[in-house]
This record gives C-alpha cells, structure tokens and sequence, in this order.
C-alpha cells in the first residue's frame, strides 16, 4: 500500500462557523489530513495510504460529507509526489532523469 501526498483546494477561505465545525469534526483529527490555511486561502494537506490515488482523494473527499457550505475546487498532486509513486511518466509529468 501506497501513501498518497495531495492537496485538497477549497473555493474559499473556511468562515468563523465551518472553523468551528472544523474543530468538532474527529475524521479531520485523526490523521492523514491537516488544515493549511493562509490570506484569503483554505485547503487541506493530506497523506492518505491507499492501494491507488483515486481511492485516496475518495477516502479524504468523505470526509467532507458532513461539513456544511465546504466545496473542494480542486486536487492537486505534485509532481515529485508522483514520482514517489512510481507515477511519473512522459504523458503525466516528465520522470526524473
């Protein structure tokens, strides 16, 4: 099994009242996911093992379903982190030389 390293987007900053939720919500507290939060910007970090990438960002995207006005925009994997995985081809990103 894998360990999967992404980023989890979100289309705006946390409010005063999802922060709270945040904070009462054990799945985000239990490991593999972690608030990064900077000016006008939320997301999560996450590290989630898993047998594939998709079955990754599924099981952190669960973690959502319960945290109201939160809309992750995007997923973004880095390249080195796929390199990592052995992911790391011409048609993704180039493989390291």
């Amino acid at each position: 099994m894998r360990s999967w390293y992404f980023n989890l987007v979100l289309d705006a900053p946390l409010t005063e009242e999802q922060q709270d939720t945040f904070n009462g919500l054990d799945r985000f507290h239990e490991g593999g996911i972690g608030l990064e939060e900077g000016p006008g910007y939320s997301g999560f970090l996450c590290v989630i093992p898993a047998e594939t990438l998709t079955d990754a960002i599924a099981d952190a995207l669960k973690r959502f379903d319960d945290f109201p006005g939160v809309l992750v925009r995007s997923v973004v994997v880095d390249h080195v982190d796929l390199a990592a995985n052995g992911m790391a081809t011409p048609a993704v990103v180039p493989a390291p030389q």
